[in-house]
């Protein structure tokens, strides 16, 4: 029988080995709701890139320069991290050279997954049917924040786990502690994650509609997969 497991940090990738896994990296706030909704919306292909400066220099290869640091778009970057800067004709059919603060880092961690796709709750349904469908065990890789647990991301793992109750049995307590957050959460996103801290974070810099937008349900159909290091849908 496949199973599931949940990685709550990146930190702690070092416990699991995903040479035989799908690996799915969710980073909610905001990096791979981005990344889903810059794909729906006509990009051709996204470079993720842990290092800052090697996503500058792909600035003078004809990318898009784009990522964060500290939820701050970096400056002389074309765009941020915000997915209301991917909506745009002007990235259809463009590449793009993403940096983040979490986001990427936990792509990085993974890079050793038998497979890698991208996951947000902008693409639920996408990826719940990818996993069920698919042959490998799953395993979720949470981005968190700086290598602690963060509340949104635990979520998102929470509800494909919850999706795949029946299909898909527990590696250990952290997928079966993801599904009551979870079953806990559900009736209001939103209110329940009103004090956590990267909803604070938030907060602070007046990023109140990525918030909303980012709990949204199944906006899109696409599934972003990594190939040859590059994500497409």
């Amino acid at each position: 029988m496949k199973t599931i497991d949940v990685c709550l940090s990146p930190d702690l990738m070092h416990l699991y080995q995903v040479n035989n896994r799908t690996v799915v990296v969710v980073d909610i706030l905001r990096a791979t709701s981005t990344m889903v909704t810059a794909l729906a919306h006509g990009a051709e292909s996204i470079l993720p890139l842990a290092d800052l400066e090697n996503c500058r220099k792909k600035g003078m290869m004809g990318y898009i320069t784009s990522g964060e640091r500290d939820g701050v778009k970096v400056e002389g970057f074309d765009k941020g991290n915000s997915p209301f800067e991917y909506m745009d004709k002007d990235i259809r059919g463009k590449k793009i050279a993403f940096t983040t603060t979490n986001g990427t880092q936990a792509i990085e961690k993974s890079k050793e997954a038998k497979e890698i796709i991208i996951g947000s709750f902008l693409n639920l349904s996408s990826v719940v049917n990818y996993l069920l469908l698919g042959e490998n065990s799953v395993l979720i890789v949470c981005a968190g924040w700086k290598g602690r647990v963060n509340l949104e991301d635990t979520l998102f793992a929470g509800a494909v786990v919850d999706k795949l109750k029946d299909y898909l049995g527990p590696d250990c307590d952290a997928p079966l502690a993801a599904r009551h957050l979870y079953s806990m959460a559900k009736p209001d996103m939103q209110k329940f994650l009103s004090e956590s801290s990267h909803v604070k974070r938030l907060n602070k810099l007046n990023i109140h509609k990525d918030f909303e937008f980012c709990l949204t349900i199944d906006k899109y159909k696409i599934l972003p997969r990594i190939k040859n290091g590059l994500i497409v849908a």
